[in-house]
């Protein structure tokens, strides 16, 4: 099975070059995917894009090594379905079933595990890529494309796009038992992460997973999960049940596996409800099988090409509103002044807390360009995906520079899978200019991709 599908990876990587050699000079390039995760409007491509269909599969995995080889287009959700069997998964699988290997890689992603486990691509080994001078090379931390390999991540296809990666594997067990712990105060509720990612443990029980959710100042949780044999039962929020809501009305909670891994992705976390999926009687009526994010998605694209309920807010006099979707990495100290100015002044909750520290490895103490957090530094990601209105004598895009104004001032970073609107030098300062400038002119000197600036900030 596995020649077979060294065969076919083979056929798929040589189509993908000849594609690609095809492209004129100077046209634009981009992957021709079936979803997206990104929320950046981008400008339309007279061509119809690499075709990346053939790179879409688990090649292999090694539960002697706990190592996965795996096609880049490939989706967490065929990514956990292909190791779970063996009791293995990878080490951070972010919570929409529908994000691609390559992507978190060339991205970014973040799940509760990630207080232990850093980041995706901080449990890569190894990396196929099809640079953006039209080469395949095999790029590791200890050969001659290292430079490539850390500067991978967060490049966003600009650099090229990963074919194949070898990722290490963590074993688990059937259930994960939660418990939801409010707070009534932002700082009690910090000072609650600083000692669960240093003890990783509360109240004399083990953690191994660990999130929060901010309803508001004063009624704010954390999740904390611990890896185990057995159960009393477990929950099911794939159907009529809303996970977000339990955690405000269970103190303890028991999922399978699989179950917890996929537990934001039914409702887009809450993002559903503004399809109007979490009202009782719609919910009735809308297939199990569409409660997904990437249904929301399309959902999401229509009215973006669109603009149906843009303009019948206008026809009912409503303001327009700015799109708020964001996620930004706090250090861990500052995490209570970033929330208290957060619910003040942008009107968007519930807020997603997850807390991030590096992996003490080798391979992560060498730094990772990009996105430069500090190895020592413990960060709280904060997620907030909604809109807010747009004041009458305010602009579209207001709101989210005041975000990135905040953001930088606190010493934090924002992911760029959204909307930015940083100036060059602001940008290039935050996000590794002149590495990346060196490791462009290495591996794309012709430019044939846009550069991350170009891709991210002006939508190219």
């Amino acid at each position: 099975m596995r020649q077979a599908l060294d065969l076919s990876h083979d056929q798929a990587r040589q189509r993908l070059v000849a594609q690609y050699d095809a492209i004129p000079a100077g046209e634009p390039v981009r992957l021709a995917k079936r979803t997206s995760n990104l929320f950046r409007p981008r400008a339309e491509l007279s061509n119809p894009g690499l075709d990346v269909s053939g790179l879409n599969s688990v090649l292999s995995v090694d539960v002697e090594a706990r190592t996965a080889d795996v096609q880049g287009m490939t989706t967490y959700e065929d990514l956990v379905d292909a190791t779970l069997p063996y009791g293995l998964m990878p080490y951070v699988v972010p919570q929409l079933k529908t994000i691609t290997l390559g992507g978190a890689v060339t991205g970014l992603g973040i799940e509760s595990s990630s207080f232990r486990n850093g980041l995706p691509h901080e449990s890569v080994r190894e990396m196929e890529i099809l640079t953006g001078d039209g080469q395949i090379v095999i790029a590791r931390p200890d050969n001659e494309y290292a430079d490539l390999f850390y500067s991978f991540p967060n490049s966003y296809g600009t650099l090229g796009y990963a074919l194949r990666i070898v990722i290490d594997l963590e074993p688990v067990q059937p259930f994960v038992h939660l418990r939801h712990v409010r707070f009534h105060d932002l700082d009690q509720l910090v000072a609650t992460i600083d000692k669960i990612t240093t003890d990783r443990t509360h109240d004399g029980e083990d953690v191994d997973f660990l999130d929060g959710t901010v309803f508001s100042p004063e009624e704010c949780y954390l999740t904390l999960g611990a890896w185990k044999k057995t159960a009393p039962y477990s929950s099911d929020y794939t159907g009529s049940q809303v996970y977000y809501r339990s955690v405000q009305n269970r103190a303890r909670d028991y999922l399978t596996v699989r179950d917890y891994l996929w537990r934001w992705d039914t409702d887009w976390f809450w993002c559903s409800r503004a399809f109007g999926a979490q009202n009782r009687y719609i919910r009735r009526l809308w297939p199990k099988r569409w409660l997904r994010s990437d249904v929301y998605w399309k959902i999401i694209r229509f009215e973006n090409k669109h603009g149906v309920a843009a303009r019948i807010n206008r026809m009912r006099g409503l303001p327009d509103e700015e799109r708020v979707v964001q996620d930004v990495e706090i250090p861990l100290a500052r995490t209570a002044d970033f929330l208290r100015w957060f619910l003040k002044e942008i009107p968007i909750e519930p807020i997603w807390l997850c807390p991030l520290q590096l992996r003490d490895t080798e391979t992560s103490r060498q730094g990772w360009p990009l996105y430069p957090l500090a190895a020592e530094e413990r960060y709280v990601n904060v997620g907030f995906w909604s809109t807010v209105p747009i004041p009458p004598d305010g602009a579209d895009g207001d709101a989210n520079k005041q975000i990135e104004s905040k953001v930088a001032g606190l010493g934090g970073h924002k992911s760029l899978y959204s909307d930015a609107y940083y100036s060059k030098a602001d940008f290039w300062s935050a996000y590794g200019g002149n590495a990346y400038a060196a490791i462009k002119e290495r591996f794309d000197p012709a430019r044939r991709l846009p550069d991350l600036y170009e891709k991210v900030v002006n939508r190219k």
